[in-house]
């Protein structure tokens, strides 16, 4: 048994030789530091999930447009968590997740003008009720300060030595059960575990992980509960590689189906400006669509193996034919 308690499963291990899969699919084949307009899309998925889970009405487009900075009509408390929840998760670049007093000052930033106590421990007694019954009672605020310490101090001992999709799975959960802060808990461990995930490899920095959670809360309020009653988070912490595995999948996916569908455009031009000059060049096809020479015989040689062009005659002197 470790501390914070939990065990490593097969299941855990079999998740994180998933991911490291799609680690390296990513790594090879999306550069996201290329692509701001599926960066931004990334990150209001992830607030607006992310906020939602807290019971904030407002819908996606309606995040969007306060991060604009259009108006919005919506519920002022609403409107004034997605603007710091904006501005917080801007600030994972910076964030050193190792450091209490960072977790302090990005929480201050989340609940900028909703909470009273932002960026300081609760001074009370805290538990979840489902309706009149007490389901879950946080530990005393007299033992939050020490608590969070203590898991501050695993985490900078554990970090060399514990994965971090295990470590940040670990911590999401811990941060619930210690429940350190009066409001926005869960949006601060979410938060938090991209913020870990990311100093490992900086892509999770727009891993949307968020937006599937919220498409599974019941089984995430059930995976908190179980281990809750357990007392070790493994199957929260399998929760979670479950999620990680499948937004990074989803990713994928999605990529592939962008790149694919603009290729298939682009050889669609190729014909097009073919079937209106079948003396044309590459270079000149190059010039006419903005793309590189490479990227012309690249899609010319695919369309050659589909057998819906043809060259006839010389390299030099010949024509194109389309079939």
């Amino acid at each position: 048994m470790n501390y914070p308690p939990y065990h490593i499963t097969n299941k855990m291990l079999d998740y994180i030789s998933k991911i490291m899969e799609k680690v390296g699919e990513i790594n090879s084949y999306i550069n996201l530091n290329k692509m701001p307009e599926l960066r931004k899309q990334n990150r209001i998925n992830s607030i607006h999930s992310s906020l939602a889970i807290e019971n904030n009405k407002l819908s996606e487009k309606q995040v969007k447009d306060v991060i604009d900075g259009h108006i919005v009509i919506g519920d002022k408390t609403d409107i004034q968590e997605v603007k710091n929840a904006y501005e917080a998760y801007n600030k994972m670049p910076e964030i050193n997740p190792y450091s209490l007093e960072d977790l302090k000052k990005i929480h201050g930033i989340m609940t900028f003008l909703t909470v009273e106590r932002n960026g300081k421990f609760r001074n009370h007694g805290e538990g979840v009720y489902d309706g009149d019954k007490c389901i879950f009672m946080a530990p005393p605020d007299k033992m939050v300060p020490e608590l969070m310490e203590r898991l501050f101090n695993w985490m900078n001992e554990a970090k060399e030595n514990v994965h971090p999709l295990i470590l940040s799975s670990v911590f999401h959960y811990e941060l619930l059960f210690i429940h350190p802060f009066s409001d926005g808990n869960g949006r601060m461990a979410r938060l938090w575990q991209s913020a870990i995930l990311s100093k490992w490899r900086n892509f999770f920095e727009y891993v949307p992980i968020e937006s599937l959670i919220k498409k599974y809360q019941d089984e995430y309020y059930k995976a908190i509960d179980h281990s809750n009653k357990a007392g070790f988070s493994n199957e929260f912490i399998e929760f979670m590689l479950k999620m990680i595995y499948e937004t990074m999948n989803h990713i994928i996916i999605a990529q592939s189906t962008t790149q694919e569908t603009t290729q298939e455009t682009t050889q669609e031009k190729i014909l097009s400006l073919i079937k209106e000059n079948p003396d044309i060049t590459q270079a000149e096809i190059a010039q006419k669509l903005g793309i590189t020479r490479d990227g012309v015989s690249y899609n010319i040689k695919i369309l050659k193996e589909q057998k819906r062009l043809v060259r006839v005659g010389s390299t030099k002197k010949g024509k194109w034919k389309t079939l």
